[in-house]
């Protein structure tokens, strides 16, 4: 799923080339992409709208319009905007939906699993969307301190399914949760009213640090996620334990493990981040 680098990295490949732009036409090529609007009424709502931005909130990326108009798009698992300079050039497989421009271009939303949502709302009318106006902080912002963090984490529950509760950390995913948690040298079973300051701390600098990284390297493509350009992103050259079950640790060569942590496939390096299940200080 494309977490926060990702998705700000599609909306930076998207800003400079849509925004400006206005809706000649609109196809929805599979409903399910749309949970809450009818099709027609959809594309009728966008007929002649102007693009006037494109902002990002944890996971989602919500385009403004003009007349006060907002599109939602949650990427979910394999979706994809995407950008063409010119109209109907090869139709990839698993278009959902597709937004042609005056004056040439279009926005193709892909997606294979059929998983991504779009939604047309009044500007800043979000209350039947959820998972967006439950969204914690972000992590990027000013607002996210370390003491914010900590008073997310004061929880019995496992540091790691804590940081995947988007509640708590807007935008963070399985992926970044590993790699900030390897970082901060902590061990993802280890429950959230254990950590010391200091280990907090060292947690929110990885978390930080490591999705500036992960943006400034375009995202991380293991499979489907592309850029707003239909580019693959590079920072899974650079994952220290993500996906590497079994191939040794660069800090100190001991094998990267996997194990279950909620439900989700977590890697760790057992000796940089060790945890005693005995103490519970």
């Amino acid at each position: 799923m494309p977490e926060l680098p990702e998705v700000e990295t599609v909306r930076r490949t998207l800003e400079p080339v849509i925004v400006g732009k206005r809706i000649e036409r609109c196809a929805v090529c599979h409903h399910r992409a749309l949970p809450q609007n009818n099709a027609d009424e959809f594309c009728r709502s966008l007929y002649r709208r102007t693009i006037t931005g494109i902002m990002r909130r944890g996971k989602y990326l919500i385009i403004s319009l003009d007349q006060k108009l907002e599109l939602v798009a949650h990427l979910r698992m394999t979706g994809q905007l995407i950008y063409r300079p010119k109209q109907d050039l090869p139709l990839q497989k698993h278009v959902s939906a597709r937004f042609w421009f005056e004056n040439n271009g279009e926005l193709r939303f892909v997606d294979q699993r059929k998983f991504g949502t779009l939604y047309l709302v009044k500007k800043g009318n979000y209350g039947h969307i959820r998972g967006l106006i439950t969204l914690g902080p972000e992590p990027l912002s000013s607002e996210f301190t370390w003491e914010v963090l900590a008073d997310g984490v004061r929880s019995v529950r496992a540091i790691k399914t804590i940081l995947l509760d988007q509640t708590k950390v807007a935008g963070l995913g399985n992926i970044y949760a590993d790699e900030a948690l390897y970082r901060a040298g902590i061990h993802p079973l280890k429950p959230g009213a254990c950590l010391s300051d200091s280990e907090i701390e060292a947690l929110h600098s990885s978390i930080v640090a490591v999705l500036k990284e992960a943006i400034a390297n375009h995202g991380t493509t293991i499979r489907d996620y592309r850029t707003g350009s239909g580019d693959t992103g590079s920072f899974q050259n650079k994952l220290e334990v993500y996906r590497r079950t079994g191939k040794p640790c660069g800090n100190c060569g001991t094998l990267i493990e996997k194990i279950k942590v909620g439900g989700r496939g977590t890697h760790f390096c057992p000796n940089c981040q060790r945890w005693d299940p005995g103490c519970m200080d």
